[in-house]
């Protein structure tokens, strides 16, 4: 499942690509032909590649210019400058790569060094093109979590110190295709970006508009496959460099030669884009929303490709909303998307409400990664931004304020003839998600003060109150006559899909370490006996339609109230990712599930031949906020006077 975010701001990026510009006719004066074969090669990818330039950090000679670390350091002084901030503000660097300059210690302390920057928290992943993205999520997690108010992830690649011909000399400059093909697709570069939670306006094209980090997902299937890329093996991948007598004997053997069996590329792209449909399907992007595509792709040949497969899938986002600087940057590994991000955000005009979806399939033993990033407005001038930014620097997490909770559906936006009946229940919202916000469970939450044992308290109250749903739903439905025919099929279909949920909630207690190990040991608190007891009585009377009202709280309270609460939970309790599935899987599920609840409503007003569905509706959601507010008191009784 993506980690989700709700408070990490892309605030800059920055790129750094050394020396001049290296056309495809100057390659050979960098990266010299090994032999008669090298050049049919090297004309054939780069016919295929479609890249017309790139950089190097060695010369001409096979000196290096910058050593990685200096890349790195580049790129992060291009990123601050643009943001014209300080790194003594910085407090977190994290960086990705295939790898650095020495074999040790990690490439984020040898940056750091290079910088000569202050204490701070590091992290090196070590990966190949993915490895931007785990960089950039690492960071992502110190800043939602509230540890850092500012943190930066790096990319940088410097391949070209293995192409230069004199590696080749042990081998008699020989080398078999695979050892070939990476020499005219590669090339150096390092990218950077700035992650916080002051939201300031984005420096670059786009004027007034930050930009918020959605989510970010990432899947290994190096289980089901073979090493694809790889540099270190022998070539048919039996033999580590370390286990040979001497570096000299790896190097005469080719395991010190950079590789990729193109073969296997085919699958890298097939199981990329089941993973998209599967994001596409639950809910966490949506193609049509998407406004800007950047694909890391090694090769133009793969553009119809991906295009084909999305195409198939049904999931195919328009050429005209993609974006790539392939050709002119050059294919940089970890550091492209890096580098294709600050590109892009320096030359295009991102709007409001516009969405860039980013996808970075990795071939080095298969894994694909995803982000999504969403442009919300600044409306503050700048100056005011500016000091509302550095408020927000030092505001902790739990000065959340519920007045930003939205109800959930909008008067405003509603279908004809619904616009009373919704305004109606937002005003119940208001007044329940207000309260629930000052209950002693949310308040405890909020101040820091939460620990595990509330937590599990929580859950051992809650766990039969869910596990009730799916049945007085059922129960409503078999209470409906035949007019309703079609809103208790309706609710049928939604009653089926939670009748198991409880059963994630009880795992997730289980993994939090909770110890009762019976489901059936667990008793509701004092209020979620009176809602169960309230939702059932109603359920087994005649035509039950008010258990829509009921609906409308429950979900809402998944879909609204739950996501601001678990940035909270998080930061607060020190347990596993599994620990929150529930969670995680409601805030997001239930905005389809209230999109279907209005379907439900529209049905149940058509079919209504009393007029009267409305107000039952109103009624049993006033009481359900009432009962369902009494069930969160009553999570800490202790505390509730």
């Amino acid at each position: 499942m993506p980690i989700a975010f709700h408070r990490v701001y892309l605030e800059s990026a920055g790129y750094f690509m050394p020396g001049e510009p290296v056309s495809n006719e100057a390659m050979d004066s960098y990266i010299a032909p090994l032999n008669r074969m090298s050049s049919r090669i090297k004309s054939r990818i780069l016919a295929e590649n479609g890249i017309k330039q790139r950089y190097y950090a060695i010369d001409p000679d096979g000196a290096t210019v910058f050593s990685n670390a200096q890349l790195a350091a580049n790129a992060i002084r291009d990123c601050l400058r643009r943001h014209d901030s300080d790194l003594s503000a910085v407090s977190m660097l994290t960086s990705g790569s295939s790898g650095g300059d020495a074999l040790m210690p990690g490439f984020s302390n040898m940056i750091q060094g290079e910088l000569a920057a202050p204490p701070m928290e590091t992290l090196s992943v070590h990966g190949i093109c993915a490895a931007g993205v785990s960089a950039i999520q690492a960071a992502a997690q110190g800043v939602e979590l509230g540890a850092h108010a500012s943190a930066l992830a790096v990319a940088s690649e410097l391949p070209s110190r293995l192409f230069k011909r004199s590696r080749f000399a042990a081998r008699g400059y020989d080398a078999d295709f695979d050892a070939h093909f990476l020499r005219w697709m590669l090339s150096d570069g390092a990218g950077a970006v700035l992650l916080g939670n002051s939201g300031r306006p984005l420096a670059g094209a786009s004027q007034g508009v930050r930009l918020r980090l959605k989510w970010v997902h990432q899947r290994s299937f190096s289980g089901d496959y073979p090493v694809c890329m790889q540099l270190g093996l022998s070539a048919d991948r039996s033999k580590g460099h370390l286990d040979y007598p001497s570096w000299n004997e790896a190097e005469a053997d080719g395991a010190l030669s950079l590789r990729q069996d193109i073969r296997l590329l085919p699958h890298l792209f097939d199981i990329g884009i089941h993973e998209y449909a599967k994001l596409v399907r639950d809910g966490w992007v949506d193609p049509d929303q998407v406004d800007h595509f950047l694909c890391h792709y090694s090769s133009e040949k793969f553009i119809p490709v991906v295009e084909d497969l999305m195409e198939k899938a049904g999931l195919a986002i328009p050429r005209e909303r993609w974006f790539s600087n392939l050709a002119w940057r050059g294919n940089t590994g970890a550091a492209s998307i890096l580098i294709m991000l600050a590109e892009f955000l320096e030359t295009r005009e991102v709007k409001p409400g516009e969405q860039i979806f980013c996808y970075i399939p990795e071939s080095g033993r298969f894994m694909a990664a995803y982000m999504l990033l969403e442009a919300e407005a600044v409306h503050a001038s700048p100056g005011v931004a500016a000091g509302a930014a550095a408020a927000a620097a030092r505001q902790d997490a739990a000065s959340l304020d519920a007045e930003a909770i939205a109800p959930p559906h909008d008067p405003d936006m509603a279908p004809q003839g619904l616009g009373q009946l919704l305004t109606e229940l937002a005003s119940i919202w208001h007044d329940y998600r207000s309260r629930v916000w000052r209950t002693p469970v949310v308040r405890r939450l909020r101040e820091r003060r939460f620990q595990t044992a509330d937590y599990l308290t929580w859950m051992e109250n809650w766990i039969p109150q869910v596990r009730e749903g799916s049945k007085w739903m059922r129960e409503g439905a078999a209470s409906l006559s035949e007019q309703y025919a079609p809103l208790a099929a309706l609710i049928d279909t939604h009653a089926g899909e939670e009748q198991n949920d409880f059963q994630i909630l009880f795992q997730d207690y289980r993994t939090a370490g909770g110890t009762v190990d019976n489901i059936d040991a667990l008793r509701r608190n004092p209020g979620g006996e009176a809602l169960n007891a309230y939702l059932h009585g109603l359920a087994a009377t005649r035509d039950p339609i008010g258990l829509l009202g009921a609906i409308y709280i429950i979900e809402g309270t998944g879909q609204r109230i739950v996501p601001a609460l678990l940035p909270l939970l998080k930061a607060s309790l020190k347990l596993p990712p599994d620990a929150f599935r529930f969670l995680e899987y409601h805030g997001h599920n239930d905005e389809h599930h209230l999109a279907r609840w209005l379907t439900a409503v529209e049905l149940a007003l058509d079919c209504d031949e009393e007029g009267r569905a409305a107000q039952r509706i109103v009624d049993t959601a006033r009481r359900t906020a009432a009962l369902y507010l009494m069930q969160f008191h009553h999570v800490m009784e202790a505390d509730a006077a």
